[in-house]
């Protein structure tokens, strides 16, 4: 098993959630997230302000899988959520070494 994990841009969350349900992912982990790349955020203008975000917003995906499916997952949230500019976000693979459900005790692969 593998633990995909993507950190994305929050507008293409909806276009990355319709992907994955339609592979035929049945369940994932999002949160709200912050942070900052290579850039260290960015600056905006407000009513004639201009000021500096350290932080951007982004989402966070993390969804476990099985070895067989983890090359095609990547893909579909690459090129689901990609827009071809600075930000856009990183995927990453971890292996997994063992997952337990806690309602009913069940490991590893019964357990996705």
């Amino acid at each position: 098993m593998k633990l995909v994990t993507a950190v994305i841009k929050p507008h293409k969350w909806e276009d990355v959630r319709e992907a994955l349900e339609t592979f035929g992912v049945t369940g994932m982990t999002v949160s709200e997230v912050s942070g900052y790349g290579r850039q260290k955020g960015h600056t905006e203008v407000y009513r004639g302000a201009e000021y500096d975000i350290a932080l951007v917003p982004k989402i966070r995906i993390e969804i476990v899988v099985e070895d067989d499916d983890a090359t095609d997952v990547v893909g579909i949230v690459v090129k689901s959520a990609q827009t071809g500019r600075i930000g856009d976000g990183k995927v990453w693979l971890t292996p997994i070494e063992s997952v337990v459900r806690v309602r009913t005790g069940a490991r590893d692969a019964e357990a996705l």
